[in-house]
């Protein structure tokens, strides 16, 4: 379960610093505008040019990077802009291509929703490692860009989608899944070559399989070796697993799909590991061990290509292994293995080095740091360590041993409402260097060689922008300055933005970070009402010090205070803050919501008897055993796409949290919300996607049952044809125009 905050997900940047503080200010206009659902869901978007997906060409030269139509803010095109002088330019024009996007395939469509991509247009593209080609499927096509002179060639034009298209490392071929097998095409003479012909039914090559794709953070099923010898890649078979027939429900009718969805507790789809030799046309299986019953988490190969690297995770998520392999002959050993008594996390902070040594990562210490190893798996030395987890491995200057990272700390100390660019040593363990300043939200991504980076920034009053930068943190030239003046489309709005405070609160021997931002001209003799904002589920966290989401404006906008509490379990913290909610989901993150009610309402400003919640997914979850928490004591709560009964939802999440039904029922039946409709608080608004493939429908189906049959009045608001995510402007504001309805009937001012 991918974190989705709430269903507008074109606003998911979320802002807070860690100590009390006020925003500063932003120059007031002349004549300031109220800011409205109709203008939020609308174009151009008030998050200005916002540069996505930004990636630095192998040799640093170019920048390329994903950018909405003006005209269209669910389009992307593909755009590039050298490192040195000269202006960013349209590389690939999505609506030029393909002027009329057909209908996507089902695989397509179920793949973007697990990669939660909403857009249209150039929605991902990918490298060569030379930096000669950029190759961007587009709307079930492949497209390759030139880098010399920008021409974009058509690779294919056929009825069937290419998906998860790839440059191979030299650039020499291009290769994609079509109807369930793996196909390489020779750049030098266009001849197109099936490595695979039996995908099929229940059978499928070379991609992910759905429990890789939504919990797993793994988006694809092959891997090119460095020497384009080989392809690593896996074979699916979901015979295995349980039909679960749910009904597709579009405003033109509905589709019965019978969709193989591993539940907690039943069979998984078996997934085997091949090698395809490219020379000789073999395909050898791996040795992933004797258990069948396993999850292929990772997969990476060494720089000489000559031992391909598996991560293979125990169904129980206590053990991940890590395999060194013979691409030959597929045999296999362990090197290197991580425990946890509770679950061991998957990353992707795995780095294969020149000299055959490599950096991995683990939580053994309480805290996530990175280590480095032998060839044969033996450590070597620590990379990073203290009291603050390691965020990411962003990359690695082997010439000058230097090592890149994301982390949330100052001093030394953990500061999870701020992120910034660090550097350590290969070589010896010494104290990180920020790369980037401290008081704001940063991303990077490193070039290959480790000697610059692009650099994404944000904090209270800065959205988003993009710059290049020396590996140093020296600023080279922006990417998207993204200014917020007069030209900003959001510049109108901006005096009225609400007052942010901070603070924490103190949790079982855990210290919160929560979040407050208070309407336009908020006076403290007043009182007002309060919505909670909740995902509260192990995802990254929410409370950033970042730029606010212009949904929130809307909310302040109507009068209400803002806040949001990460409780435990929510957030890259410690083991121990995360895995507070291990066996008990549910529990742990509502004494923590409980604790921020009651600090809410020792306030003055607030109206004890207006306080309401809302969120989607886990934060659906949240907020529907907040509403029936008569501790919480909520006026009302908007619940969008939860989970209601936890034997519902796929393996890999829930049996990580939760281990099974079987083996843990006690944790099963306390977080089952239909038992506590009868002491539910206040009123209910009920959300949720008629084509839901990840939280299914019948969640809520549940609690639209047990309401009636307890004679229970609540509201009801259903998406045709809507999966996990309400997509597009014109449904997203129906949405917040129901939110607002809503909160205004229940807390707001036709509630008084």
């Amino acid at each position: 379960m991918r974190n989705i905050l709430l269903a507008s997900t074109l606003f998911l940047a979320v802002q807070s610093p860690f100590t009390l503080a006020h925003a500063q200010s932003v120059p007031q206009t002349p004549d300031p505008a109220v800011l409205t659902p109709e203008r939020v869901f609308a174009n151009p978007s008030l998050s200005g040019p916002v540069a996505k997906g930004v990636s630095l060409s192998p040799d640093g030269e170019l920048v390329a990077f994903l950018r909405s139509r003006e005209d269209d803010v669910d389009v992307l095109d593909l755009w590039a802009a050298p490192t040195g002088e000269g202006e960013p330019f349209k590389l690939i024009d999505a609506r030029a291509l393909v002027p009329d996007a057909g209908e996507l395939s089902e695989a397509e469509k179920a793949r973007r929703e697990r990669m939660r991509i909403s857009a249209r247009g150039v929605v991902e593209y990918s490298w060569d490692e030379q930096g000669r080609y950029i190759l961007a499927p587009l709307e079930g096509d492949v497209f390759l860009a030139e880098r010399e002179g920008g021409a974009v060639r058509r690779l294919t034009e056929t009825e069937a989608d290419e998906i998860d298209a790839k440059v191979s490392p030299d650039g020499n071929f291009v290769s994609w899944v079509r109807d369930q097998d793996l196909v390489v095409y020779d750049l030098a003479n266009g001849r197109e070559t099936a490595v695979t012909t039996d995908g099929e039914g229940l059978i499928t090559w070379a991609t992910a399989e759905f429990i890789a794709q939504e919990e797993m953070d793994r988006d694809t099923g092959y891997w090119w070796s460095p020497d384009e010898r080989y392809i690593a890649l896996q074979r699916t078979d979901e015979s295995t697993v349980d039909i679960i027939p749910r009904l597709d429900i579009t405003g033109g009718g509905a589709t019965v799909i019978e969709q193989r969805y591993p539940r907690a507790g039943r069979p998984n789809a078996v997934v085997e590991l091949y090698v395809h030799d490219r020379q000789t046309g073999r395909r050898t299986k791996v040795d992933l061990g004797e258990n069948a019953d396993i999850y292929l988490a990772r997969v990476n190969w060494s720089v000489d290509g000559r031992t391909l690297y598996v991560q293979r995770q125990s169904r129980d998520q206590k053990t991940l292994d890590l395999l060194s392999v013979d691409p030959a002959t597929g045999a296999s050993r362990v090197i290197a293995t991580q425990t946890s008594d509770a679950w061991v996390e998957l990353t992707d902070d795995f780095k294969a080095l020149d000299d055959g040594t490599f950096i991995w990562s683990t939580e053994e210490t309480g805290w996530r740091h990175l280590y480095l190893y032998d060839r044969d798996g033996r450590r070597l030395r620590a990379i990073t360590r203290g009291d603050w987890p390691v965020k990411g491995l962003n990359g690695v200057n082997q010439t000058t041993g230097e090592v890149f990272f994301t982390a949330s700390m100052r001093g030394g100390e953990e500061l999870p409402i701020e992120q910034q660019l660090f550097r350590a040593s290969l070589n010896e363990l010494v104290e990180p260097v920020a790369v980037t300043p401290a008081g704001g939200w940063w991303n990077a991504s490193v070039n290959r060689t480790g000697t610059a980076f692009v650099g994404n920034y944000t904090d209270l009053n800065t959205p988003m922008r993009s710059g290049l930068y020396r590996a140093d943190g020296t600023f080279v030239r922006w990417i998207e300055e993204n200014r917020l003046d007069e030209n900003h489309p959001y510049f109108p709005y901006a005096s009225r933005r609400g007052e942010v405070t901070f603070g924490t609160l103190e949790s079982h021997g855990e210290t919160l970070v929560w979040q407050m931002t208070t309407p336009p001209g908020f006076d403290p003799s007043k009182t007002y009402p309060v919505i909670m904002q909740v995902y509260g589920g192990p995802s990254g966290g929410g409370v950033k010090r970042g730029w606010q989401p212009a949904t929130n404006q809307l909310l302040t906008e109507a009068g209400y205070v803002v806040f949001r509490l990460d409780n435990r379990g929510e957030g890259d913290r410690s083991a121990a803050f995360k895995q507070a909610l291990y066996l008990k989901m549910g529990q742990p993150e509502i004494e923590d919501q409980v604790l921020a009610a009651d600090y809410l309402r020792s306030l003055p400003f607030v109206d004890d008897d207006r306080i309401a919640m809302m969120g989607w997914s886990y934060g659906g979850f949240m907020s529907l055993m907040a509403i029936t928490e008569p501790r919480m004591g909520l006026a009302a709560a908007a619940v969008g796409a939860p989970p209601t009964e936890w034997s519902l939802y796929d393996t890999h999440y829930t049996e990580r949290f939760m281990s099974t039904p079987e083996l843990n029922p006690e944790g099963y039946a306390a977080s089952d919300a239909i038992p506590r409709l009868r002491s539910m608080t206040g009123r209910m608004l009920l959300m949720h996607g008629m084509a839901d493939d990840n939280v299914i429908l019948e969640n809520s189906t549940r609690v639209i049952d047990a309401m009636q049959a307890n004679s229970q009045p609540f509201e009801l608001m259903l998406y045709p044809g809507q999966r996990h995510g309400v997509r597009g402007n014109e449904r997203q504001l129906q949405q917040w125009r129901t939110y607002l309805d809503f909160f205004d009937r229940t807390i707001g001012s036709r509630a008084e």
